[in-house]
């Protein structure tokens, strides 16, 4: 046992001495103990415990408490209004279903706790009164960046398969190398992560994908394929391109780690080129052509999210961006701005940041970047287009409906479409957005009614 000292807030403390002080052991245990030693706030506090579900209950009588996982050893206590779960020392069984024990055993030993914990970074314990509790080397692991699995590395993943992703997602984060045993089996046994609950999986590659690297692509490949498999048929497939060095999907994983580490980013950057396989062509010279993959692409996207359960706001915000991607460059290289006005309104500005921002990373990650000028003159173009403040919809016109229907328009659809068409003509420059210039135009309509 290695006595150091870690902060504990208040709140925990007083938990923790409640158990104490009724003779029972009290640890926090787990991410917030390895948070700590790597000098980063914890995000939750944990706490495990010799006492039985029961006395927990006991000990913290007339506090709230939430006992849906009294069966498992886990009961949590409301404090200043947060739930901490705190959980009785315990070995487990199999896990049937890939998720829970089969079954557990209530133990009085904290080792045999740590014992089924999934890796050694998770698996320290800490108390102001006994110091860190570290039986499998955890914090030297953290120290060398090395991701180890407790025990043996198979049992460890074929006990819970999330424990795979879990492990990807703590070595980007952290930035670790996973251990030879330990990386083997998470590719060995990365087929069962299709036993996984799909919303499971989309929250796990949530915390992935915003930390991730371009070399946790080559490693955890088969795990990242597995939880995706729409996009196996781009590793290894050769563009057949003068732009393109990489592969599909090792282009993919540098323009993952290229873009700003966003969830609609990143996940666009994942899924931009899925479709190229199924359009691939040659030509006589035998250079590869992918059209159309944009399209498929965002089609592909809306189903491979809608299959994870990911929300719908960034379903649709993936499939726009896969959907217009390369526009940026397209933009750039054309002279006047009428385009980029209509894309502007049509997409709104944020979309537009987004989407230069896929587009660079898309570029860059070519290997032979094609025209990188193409976007600082579409970047200098919608800057300046924007500090004109540019009329977006029906709402930034001058005039409203009512405007329209006090000078004789009938109401209806009709209505909303002339709308549409004076915000087009001002958007494309052809008419000044003032009252007067508006319903001057507006009474042209009147004449064709």
């Amino acid at each position: 046992m290695l006595y150091l000292e870690l902060f504990i807030p208040a709140q925990i403390l007083d938990l923790m001495e409640r158990l104490e002080s009724r003779g029972f052991e009290a640890w926090t245990v787990g991410g917030c103990v390895r948070d700590q030693l790597l000098g980063l706030p914890p995000h939750d506090w944990d706490l495990c415990t010799s006492a039985t579900p029961e006395e927990i209950a006991q000990v913290f009588e007339g506090f709230p408490l939430i006992r849906a996982g009294e069966k498992h050893g886990t009961i949590a206590v409301i404090t200043h209004k947060q739930p901490v779960e705190i959980t009785t020392f315990r070995t487990e069984g199999g896990y049937g279903d890939h998720r829970r024990p089969d079954w557990v055993h209530f133990e009085t030993n904290l080792r045999e706790d740590l014992a089924r914990r999934d890796f050694t970074i998770n698996a320290m314990a800490y108390s102001p009164l006994r110091g860190l509790a570290d039986p499998f080397g955890g914090q030297a692991d953290l120290a060398d960046r090395i991701l180890r699995a407790v025990g043996q590395p198979e049992k460890r993943f074929r006990e819970d398969g999330l424990r795979i992703l879990r492990g990807v997602r703590f070595t980007a984060r952290f930035q670790l190398t996973p251990e030879a045993e330990t990386c083997a089996a998470m590719s060995t046994l990365a087929p069962t992560l299709a036993a996984l609950a799909r919303e499971r999986v989309y929250a796990e590659l949530c915390g992935f994908l915003p930390a991730a690297r371009v070399e946790d692509f080559g490693t955890f490949a088969p795990v990242i394929l597995a939880a995706i498999p729409a996009l196996t048929p781009t590793l290894g497939f050769q563009q057949h391109n003068p732009h393109h060095i990489f592969d599909v999907y090792t282009h993919t994983a540098h323009v993952v780690a290229a873009v700003p580490p966003t969830l609609s980013l990143r996940w666009a950057a994942l899924l931009h080129d899925v479709a190229k396989p199924a359009c691939f062509t040659q030509d006589d010279d035998g250079v590869g052509h992918f059209r159309g993959h944009a399209h498929l692409g965002a089609k592909m996207a809306r189903e491979i999210l809608q299959q994870l359960r990911a929300p719908r706001a960034l379903e649709d915000r993936v499939a726009t961006l896969i959907a217009y991607h390369g526009v940026t460059r397209d933009l750039g290289r054309l002279p006047g701005d009428k385009p980029l006005r209509r894309l502007l309104r049509r997409l709104g500005e944020e979309v537009l940041w987004e989407l230069l921002a896929l587009d660079r990373a898309d570029d860059s990650g070519k290997g032979t970047p094609s025209d990188p000028a193409a976007f600082d003159r579409f970047e200098a173009s919608l800057r300046q287009l924007l500090a004109e403040q540019p009329c977006l919809t029906t709402r930034d016109l001058a005039i409203s409906g009512r405007d329209l229907l006090q000078m004789g328009l009938p109401q209806g659809p009709i209505l909303g479409r002339i709308l549409q068409t004076l915000l087009e003509e001002v958007g494309d420059g052809l008419l000044p957005n003032t009252p007067e210039a508006l319903l001057h135009r507006a009474e042209g309509f009147l004449d064709l009614l």
